[in-house]
């Protein structure tokens, strides 16, 4: 411990500032030190005015320039650290011609020194932004698409909870540059922060911060998750969707944090309580545990802390001279006997005892010491049954939890799960949980405050007193707090990414297309609810039969006139109740050939949330006069022909993937799933001309408005042509098209036979309107009849809108088609691929973005759509549902068992598989390697998801229990 003596001897700045100098505070305070609060009302010593002016109500002079900052302002701004409002801009250039857009930082590429290397330095000042990249880089876009961008109604470029800015051409701005408001520089004033936004967000996030600030402004943009991470990947480093919405998540705490610490600074200041150090603490919160800790003493009602009613009796001098000149401290001197707290030596003492302990809490340096002091010590965390256990806990809830009745273990060891586990137990109040930090921490921590020269043995004590009160009523309860909200928080957060990755392999399951699926939703008393559906997800048939009250046999007749009648060989039955007797009872009629000459199979599919979908007003909307037990048939059948048009009518926490949802934030989860199944919907893509509104709605760049009104146009309409005709659409701004435009398709071959259809119409029409008006009408009159049916065929197809190639690329497509000798009509021919293999390999990827003056990515994406074939579809890679004739009994396994079964839920303790016997076995998490996860797929984790197929050799049979454990052999 060399470095005590010397922190004991350097002069500790926060003991000689003001009352209120506060360093970096960490959580709410104590509830033992809120007790020991009197009603005495604590007011500072002295008020000291805020630099910090709230922003002026803007006058109605548009062109006013907005006011200079003070100099004290700006010198209390870090060169480098970015100071933001809660959504202002930051790392993006200033563009020098409306033409130019937005400019991004880029990562280090060999033999370009143009681009930016280095971590990029962001100021913000009076609203203006510096150019944080090179002034060249790659082009993205075609030149259409910026001419578009010029002419768009609303201003992409805006300011989180401002009204749209507008292009205002003027002296200032000749060449029509967006003009903010005076008002908007004075709030990214107001809302600046202490700390570098980029550089905080980097190290939470373990991405370099040119990524993270590039992630900034393009989330500020209102850019979407699918269309960042498939379009902008130059510019992201390649990330893929989930860390995307780990950063966004991350961006959008920090940016609370900033919001509330300045309501919390406008607050205090109207009390007139707001000094330069209570400033400068809150500035520097970078959670909103720090910001409650630091403002808890200053919020209404509030009493003050013992320190603060102790400084108010003016003992501040005394606490800070005994620790920088003790030899010359009287605390006689103190005594004033008509004063309560001053009136014996006694009260003097405790009053500078309890303002050296503060000072100890809130030591910035002393907090970190005791931080690093813990990583190196064995910090556990503990759980206990609890000794009075609340009466409405029953003992069957009590026995969920006997595995942390006495449970012990380091907090850098302790699973999600078990955390999630100790919290649920705690809530309900059948556990106590502690935090243990051992002594040494303590002591360490005793031997940190030392008084600089020799001192009484009387005022020695008085130190040592004061630093163990400060342990363990303020710096203990601290750590133990501070503890338990990052494994809390980590334990959250890793569940709804576990959630979120079963809901996406879920959703992206391989469809069934081409079959007519019989639904079954299984039932005893009220019978299995049959429905019979089209290969384009009609409704053919719906009925109810009784297999399981006495009438199978009859009950099998009906259905193989059904399955005959409709030449349906695949049943599809729901996992609810009497899923194993229905099961049984198909497989028992496929065993013996009962509905030959139809090879029939079945497969078993989650029913989870059928049940609230079918009263839904979406199920009401598509079938009226459909009962809602029938609904849920027909839901379950079309669960397989197509997951993802299926699964996105019903709320993501309804489809029963994931573990511990109801403990974790509601708004989290909600917003990660709706991400989740937007970039699902996005990255398979619709058809604009067959898609259901309900699908629709979960396009980038789309909502529930937009979507609808995009069905009313192609109602109103007919068929959508082309992308461009996409900017016809009522309430689709330029932004909107942007987002959505390159995940939307137009199937050509339907679109070819329309036009033709189309022209063969027009031309029959201005047949015969020429032929009404040569006799009818003068000459002078011809042209203008003639001339309406021209004007309403000029629009054409393009090719270009069946692929993922975004329009902003088109003219970068067309000319790498001329550059390989390709046409349009050769998009998906297996020609195009081998036009496509020549040049790459001879001029390679880079090469060739070179000559097209485009980044690898963007050539990357338009080779893919130009050699993908028509009707590509991502989920080709995903697996199918599992079909099978026989079925399997619990009493038929054995240890060592070898089994072929499908993954049901993924939790992050193990993996739940149905190996067709009722029962789901358990894959514990430690028997999932990387080595036995298929390497042919690209996998998004190591983890395994819903759906997919995986060989496993039985471990052990609990029949009581209905326990099977599996240890995983592959993936299939």
């Amino acid at each position: 411990m060399s470095t005590l003596p010397r922190r004991a001897k350097s002069k500790p700045k926060s003991l000689v500032s003001e009352e209120d100098e506060l360093t970096s505070f960490f959580k709410s305070f104590s509830d033992s030190e809120e007790e020991e609060e009197e009603e005495e009302e604590w007011e500072p010593k002295s008020k000291v005015a805020s630099k910090r002016q709230l922003p002026k109500k803007p006058e109605s002079k548009p062109k006013k320039a907005t006011a200079p900052r003070s100099a004290g302002v700006r010198k209390r701004i870090r060169k480098t650290a970015v100071k933001e409002e809660l959504n202002t801009s930051l790392p993006i250039a200033a563009a020098e011609d409306s033409k130019d857009g937005l400019k991004l930082l880029q990562p280090k590429v060999d033999g370009d020194p143009k681009l930016v290397t280095k971590k990029p330095k962001i100021n913000v000042v009076q609203g203006k932004r510096e150019n944080l990249a090179s002034e060249e880089i790659p082009s993205t876009s075609a030149p259409l698409m910026e001419n578009e961008v010029k002419q768009e109604k609303y201003e992409d470029d805006f300011a989180f909870n401002e009204p749209p800015l507008k292009r205002i051409k003027s002296t200032t701005c000749p060449q029509g540059k967006p003009v903010k408001h005076p008002g908007s520089t004075k709030q990214q004033e107001e809302l600046e922060m202490n700390w570098d936004i980029v550089q905080v967000l980097s190290e939470r996030t373990n991405i370099e911060p040119w990524v993270c600030a590039n992630i900034i402004c393009l989330f500020r943009d209102e850019n979407t998750i699918p269309f960042i991470a498939r379009y902008r990947k130059e510019l992201v480093n390649n990330l893929e969707a989930d860390a995307l919405r780990e950063v966004q998540q991350t961006l959008e705490e920090l940016r609370t944090v900033a919001k509330k610490t300045h309501a919390t600074i406008q607050k205090i200041k109207k009390e007139g309580k707001l000094s330069e150090g209570l400033l400068k603490a809150l500035l520097n919160c970078k959670t909103l545990d720090e910001l409650d800790h630091v403002s808890a003493p200053y919020k209404t009602g509030s009493k003050g802390t013992k320190a603060q009613r102790a400084k108010q009796l003016g003992l501040e001098p005394a606490a800070i001279s005994l620790i920088e000149n003790p030899i010359e401290l009287d605390l006689f001197s103190y005594i004033k006997p008509n004063v309560k707290g001053l009136i014996t030596i006694q009260e003097i003492e405790a009053g500078v005892q309890h303002i050296l302990a503060d000072m100890f809490a809130k030591d910035k340096d002393t907090l970190d010491f005791i931080r690093m002091l813990c990583q190196q010590r064995y910090i556990c965390i503990q759980s206990t049954l609890a000794k009075v256990t609340s009466k409405n806990v029953n003992e069957k809830d009590i026995n969920k939890f006997q595995l942390y009745h006495n449970f012990s273990c380091n907090i850098k060891n302790i699973q999600h799960h078990q955390i999630l586990a100790i919290n649920r137990g705690e809530n309900l109040k059948i556990l106590t949980v502690k935090v243990n930090v051992p002594d040494g921490v303590k002591n360490e921590f005793c031997r940190w405050w030392r008084p600089k020269r020799y001192a009484k043995p009387e005022l020695m004590k008085i130190l040592h007193n004061s630093v163990e009160d400060s342990y363990k009523r303020l710096i203990y309860p601290l750590l133990c707090r501070e503890f338990r909200s990052k494994l809390s928080s980590d334990a959250e957060k890793e569940s709804i990414m576990m959630f979120g990755r079963n809901l996406r392999q879920l959703l992206l399951m391989n469809p069934v297309r081409g079959r007519i699926l019989m639904g079954v939703d299984p039932g005893y008393k009220h019978g299995c609810k049959l429905a019979i559906i089209s290969p384009t997800s009609q409704i053919l048939h719906t009925d109810v039969v009784y297999l399981h009250s006495g009438q199978g046999f009859r009950e099998a007749e009906k259905i193989r006139r059904l399955l005959l009648h409709y030449n349906c060989s695949t049943v599809v039955i729901g996992n609810g109740t009497a899923c194993r007797e229905t099961e049984a009872y198909f497989a028992d009629l496929i065993m013996k050939k009962y509905f030959a000459p139809l090879d029939v199979v079945y497969c078993i599919v989650s029913e989870a949330g059928a049940s609230i979908y079918s009263v839904s007003p979406e199920a009401s909307k598509e079938m009226p006069n459909l009962d809602p037990n029938l609904r849920s048939a027909v839901s379950i059948a079309r669960r397989v022909q197509d997951p993802l048009a299926e699964l996105v009518k019903i709320e993501p926490k309804h489809i029963g993937v994931g573990m511990y949802q109801h403990d974790v934030s509601q708004t989290l989860l909600k917003a990660t799933l709706d991400s989740v199944v937007e970039e699902c919907v996005s990255f398979v893509g619709v058809d604009i001309n067959i898609c259901s509104e309900v699908l629709l709605r979960h396009i980038a760049g789309l909502n529930a408005n937009r979507a609808k009104n995009i069905i009313e146009w192609r109602e109103k309409n007919g068929t959508f042509i082309n992308r461009e005709q996409l900017k016809e659409v009522k309430g689709l701004g330029p932004k909107s098209f942007q987002q959505c435009a390159g995940f939307i398709r137009f199937n050509q071959e339907y679109i070819r036979t329309f036009c033709s259809n189309q022209q063969t119409k027009l031309a029959a029409a201005g047949h015969a309107l020429a032929t009404n008006a040569s006799i009818q009408v003068p000459n002078e009159k011809q042209g203008k009849k003639k001339n309406k049916p021209a004007g309403n065929g000029v629009v054409q197809p393009n090719p270009l809108d069946q692929t993922c190639i975004h329009p902003e690329s088109y003219d970068i497509a067309e000319r790498f088609l001329t550059f390989i000798g390709g046409t349009p009509n050769d998009i998906g021919k297996p020609d195009m691929q081998q036009k496509v293999n020549a040049v790459i390999q001879k001029e390679g990827l880079d090469g060739t973005a070179k000559r097209l003056n485009t980044t690898v990515h963007t050539l990357q994406i338009i080779i893919d759509g130009l050699t993908q074939p028509e009707g590509f579809d991502i989920r080709t890679d995903f697996d199918k549902p599992d079909f099978k004739r026989s079925i399997v009994c619990l009493e038929d396994l054995s240890p060592g068992t070898v089994l072929t079964g499908k993954v049901e839920n993924a939790t992050l303790f193990g993996v739940f598989v149905d190996i067709g016997v009722g029962k789901s076995g358990l894959i514990p998490i430690r028997n999932i390697t990387e080595t036995k996860l298929s390497k042919a797929k690209k996998r998004r984790s190591l983890g395994l998801g819903p759906g997919e197929r995986v060989e496993v050799k039985v471990l052990n049979i609990d029949i009581p229990r209905s326990r099977i454990t599996l240890d995983l052999l592959r993936v299939l």
